[in-house]
């Protein structure tokens, strides 16, 4: 068992660098993980599954002991990420599977890296996790919602069978998941730390998939569809940010928004995209979850570098100087 911590351990530290690694690997040679494609929706379930396995009813008390920050960071995530992803595609006139890849991109929850990001950003952690949680129990109605509204100008969208996967795919898993810890805690807490490397290894088997079934388009397009994918990520990094600046959050509360709002579900966007529109669309989730896990431990090392309570104390003080100016 402290062989497979170590593991899990590495894997989850150089997480960024699999998926890279993998990717290359997969556009390079793709006919030995072509035999993987039929498997996204089932990979995807068992991240999922992981995710349950470690909730914890703790996970979800913010929303009730302290609310706003919740609803400024959810509303923030469906909100900039789905306009902004439709903005990039519209512009930049991507290519119709393309462009509905990309917003669906925007329009999926959270993803669960940013947990680690925020941790290591010095940003609020138990604001993250509550994101994320509270994100995907509102995707089976938020993203296809969301997509309907701005992906059909692209792609004819089902809001109802799109509904019913999210449902299979991403809620059950964690609802099962819950269950166990629940009834199962002593089995759980024994092998909780194997759980990342679990999902390490899922995550990079469906981007190995994904990446072979669409090699030739990303020899193509890839270039193209990187650079939306990039300039998606970084709109979500900094309107997270100074959306809660802006509504006079904290600092730790600003940097758990902006990773939580920057990094999205890209395994779920990629299981979506490959079920509803199409292997073409996938391209974005695969590129994002490739992006995503190089841009999120960049602005958590400068961040980390950074303690978020020594700029609480500066602005704190800001804030009193402008009283007094006021008041003079």
């Amino acid at each position: 068992m402290k062989v497979l911590e170590a593991i899990s351990t590495i894997a989850g530290k150089y997480f960024a660098v699999w998926v890279i690694c993998i990717a290359v690997i997969a556009f390079i040679a793709p006919t030995p993980f072509l035999i993987f494609g039929g498997y996204i929706t089932i990979l995807l379930g068992i991240v999922m599954f992981g995710m349950g396995l470690t909730l914890k009813a703790v996970d979800f008390k913010l929303i009730l002991t302290n609310p706003i920050p919740v609803i400024i960071g959810v509303c923030a995530q469906f909100i900039i990420m789905p306009l902004a992803a439709y903005l990039i595609a519209y512009i930049m006139n991507l290519p119709a599977e393309l462009a509905a890849g990309l917003v669906l991109l925007g329009c999926v929850p959270g993803g669960t890296a940013s947990n680690v990001m925020v941790y290591l950003a010095k940003g609020n952690v138990p604001l993250s996790i509550t994101m994320t949680s509270f994100s995907t129990l509102l995707a089976p109605i938020a993203t296809p919602s969301l997509l309907l509204l701005l992906a059909g100008k692209w792609m004819p969208v089902d809001p109802m069978a799109m509904f019913l996967s999210i449902i299979q795919v991403i809620i059950l898993p964690i609802i099962l998941g819950i269950f166990i810890r629940k009834f199962l805690p002593r089995v759980v807490e024994k092998s909780i730390t194997v759980i990342p490397l679990i999902s390490v290894v899922a995550i990079i088997i469906i981007v190995s998939a994904v990446v072979a079934g669409n090699a030739h388009s990303l020899a193509t397009a890839g270039f193209l569809v990187f650079i939306a994918v990039m300039l998606h990520n970084a709109f979500g990094l900094l309107l997270g940010y100074f959306t809660a600046l802006a509504l006079r959050l904290d600092e730790s509360n600003r940097r758990a928004i902006s990773i939580e709002v920057g990094m999205q579900n890209s395994g779920l966007g990629v299981a979506l995209a490959t079920a509803h529109f199409g292997p073409l669309a996938a391209l974005p989730s695969v590129l994002g979850a490739v992006w995503h896990n190089i841009s999120g431990p960049i602005i958590a090392t400068y961040w980390s570098k950074k303690p978020a309570d020594k700029i609480q104390t500066v602005n704190a003080a800001l804030d009193k100087s402008e009283g007094k100016a006021n008041i003079q």
